[in-house]
């Protein structure tokens, strides 16, 4: 008998995106054990690894690009676009490639986020399109000006034509896809205990005075690393390879590890605006202490949706550059509203996904 087959066509900008459709795929695999997933996406393989202990295709091919950055802050405009631009002046071929090998490997079912194309590759090939985001492109690019207006068009005439999308938590309103589906929270589960962690990595500060440094797979340039030293009672976690040595940074290089495996050990954890760090994070309840990020119209929205269902504190990215991190001496503010974010999108999903392609 052939296997159900699910393609998920992933944006590889950053890690959020690749993470938070392994989610879905792991519990695709668990609900339905024959099931053959491909992950199409330039993310690395050891990334989806991380999330995926099944056997899986990892298929490196792009249909979008995302934004162009040099770190997680810093977005180069015009490279972004250039990169837009060569993409669909191959659209036709990238198209007709891709939609060609998922006949090729019968595949059942479409999840992208959220590449527009994958709408097209997906109708070509005679299947329905499903897509997962609290954003859509389009929403991004709107704020960089009239010069991104035909690109827009491109991508929306494509979310249009989308089958179903499933809206995740600290969404815009993605008014542009017909179909929506809300859902909850994505993210992995920690794979270590406490007690574990505090042994492998010598951890002796209380979970109060023990924060974790994750500023997305893009990293940024220039932190003032020098700060931790006027906070010897804390202990700081990061995966930064390249971090100095310091008696009270922990440098976590084995990438067996996730920031969620971290988090059981801390009290905080310390940001950019990143969907993944913040729904994780939001799921297992540690607070955040998040940068602000100019120009890049989600980060409002995932800020303001930090604050109204999570413990946070918002500095400005000019305040943790120029090293006044005084904000580690204060309590976190408690969310805004009483309620909780659901916290099961990952299984939501993927029983969907699975009476699809069964």
């Amino acid at each position: 008998m052939k296997r159900p087959t699910l393609y998920c066509a992933i944006t590889g900008h950053g890690f959020g995106h690749a993470v938070r459709t392994a989610c879905i795929a792991r519990r695709v695999q668990e609900l339905c054990p024959d099931v053959l997933v491909i992950m199409a996406t330039r993310s690395p393989r050891w990334l989806l690894e991380c999330y995926l202990d099944q056997p899986f295709i990892h298929r490196p091919v792009a249909f979008d690009v995302g934004v162009v950055q040099a770190d997680s802050l810093q977005m180069d405009e015009q490279a972004t676009l250039q990169a837009l631009q060569d993409i669909y002046k191959r659209e036709n071929t990238l198209v007709a490639t891709e939609s060609n090998y998922l006949r090729n490997n019968r595949v059942d079912l479409v999840l992208a986020d959220i590449p527009a194309l994958a709408v097209a590759i997906a109708h070509r090939a005679d299947l329905p399109c499903w897509m997962s985001s609290n954003f859509g492109w389009n929403f991004i690019y709107r704020d960089f000006g009239d010069q991104f207006g035909a690109v827009i068009e491109q991508i929306e005439r494509d979310y249009r034509q989308c089958d179903l999308l499933f809206q995740l938590p600290l969404s815009e309103p993605m008014e542009i896809f017909p179909y929506q589906i809300q859902a909850g929270l994505l993210g992995g589960d920690p794979q270590y205990g406490e007690q574990s962690l505090r042994d492998t990595f010598a951890i002796k500060t209380t979970k109060e005075k023990t924060i974790l440094l994750t500023f997305g797979g893009l990293g940024l340039e220039a932190i003032p690393y020098q700060v931790l030293a006027r906070f010897p009672d804390h202990q700081f976690i990061t995966f930064d390879a390249q971090a100095p040595k310091l008696d009270n940074l922990t440098i976590i290089k084995d990438k067996i590890y996730r920031p969620v495996d971290l988090m059981p050990l801390c009290g905080r954890i310390f940001s950019k605006p990143g969907f993944g760090t913040f729904a994780e994070a939001l799921k297992w309840e540690v607070p955040i202490i998040s940068l602000t990020r100019d120009g890049f119209a989600e980060a409002q929205v995932l800020l303001a949706g930090l604050q109204n269902y999570g413990a946070h504190q918002i500095v400005p990215h000019q305040q943790f550059f120029a090293g006044n991190w005084d904000f580690l001496l204060e309590s976190p503010q408690k969310p805004k509203l009483n309620q909780k974010l659901d916290k099961h999108g990952d299984r939501q999903i993927a029983e969907k996904i699975v009476a699809q392609i069964s």
